[in-house]
């Protein structure tokens, strides 16, 4: 869709941080810049990536608001803006708006919230009223919500409810969210050719923190249609998009960043570093990616 307003690849930025646990803002400023230079026109803020959940809110204000002066119009910003009570959402919407924000995601009521699909459509409502485009979440296996390719079109026809994120890995519920006619982004690393030949308007993408060269690489050519080099461009991203997707899927993204060279530090804890085992497995399904990424 030509139209559509966060097309291509976003980037769900690895929020960095110091080996105290302490938000590293310097590191994000010069991470941005590098991930500007290697042509990346979409960012997504305190993203799930970049641990949104264990940011205070505070903290994830923080993060919106330094990214947004940062890029300054160079890119798209997307802020993750999800909370469990509507008027934290509320809230932080406006917050992302007023520092600069082009648009939001969020997360459907979790936790013992509703799970009906007319309360759904209420709590997005609601949100969407704080007047920024708001991109829904689809990630059934972690809140227990899914948004069905029904409740999809009783969203859409939420004023500024623009599109969703769609994490389930399943591509053929993906394809049903597609065939609606609506815009689609995909949210799993593993898919994201498929999912871009089944028509997706544009990917969230956390494994692009540590290729992002290669990353834009596959979604050019599968923008233009190209799709033989887009598949020969994916091959050296496809074994360890796998890995990272398989368990540990934030400790792997910081962990394979190190590698490449887009270190982020450590992910705060509760998450505990990478199992040694997985690390010496991304080292050597990145071999390749970090020459790669080098040039």
């Amino acid at each position: 869709m030509t139209d559509f307003a966060f097309p291509g690849l976003n980037l769900a930025l690895a929020t960095p941080f110091k080996p105290d646990g302490s938000l590293d803002l310097a590191r994000l400023e010069q991470n941005i810049e590098r991930y500007l230079a290697a042509g990346v026109t979409g960012f997504v803020l305190s993203s799930g990536t970049g641990m949104h959940v264990y940011l205070s809110e505070a903290e994830a204000q923080q993060v919106i608001a330094q990214g947004c002066r940062l890029i300054d119009g160079r890119a798209r910003v997307i802020a993750q803006t999800s909370a469990l009570r509507v008027e934290d959402v509320v809230a932080r919407t406006k917050a992302a708006r007023d520092a600069g924000a082009d648009g939001v995601m969020v997360l459907p009521p979790f936790f013992e919230g509703p799970s009906d699909d007319a309360g759904i459509v209420d709590f997005y409502a609601e949100v969407c009223a704080a007047g920024l485009p708001l991109i829904g979440y689809n990630v059934p296996h972690a809140v227990g919500v899914e948004i069905t390719p029904d409740l999809y079109r009783q969203l859409a026809a939420i004023p500024g409810f623009a599109s969703v994120k769609d994490s389930s890995g399943d591509l053929a519920a993906q394809a049903a969210l597609i065939r609606t006619g609506l815009p689609v982004m995909n949210g799993a690393d593993p898919l994201v050719p498929y999912a871009m030949l089944a028509g997706a308007a544009g990917l969230i993408w956390g494994g692009a923190n540590f290729a992002p060269k290669t990353c834009l690489a596959v979604v050019r050519a599968a923008m233009a249609g190209q799709w033989a080099e887009a598949r020969d461009l994916w091959r050296p991203l496809e074994a360890v998009m796998t890995l990272i997707w398989a368990g540990d899927y934030v400790q792997s993204v910081y962990a394979a960043a190190e590698i490449t060279g887009y270190g982020a530090g450590q992910p705060r804890k509760p998450l505990r570093p990478l199992d040694p085992a997985k690390l010496h497995a991304l080292h050597a399904a990145l071999a390749d990616l970090a020459e790669r990424e080098a040039l």
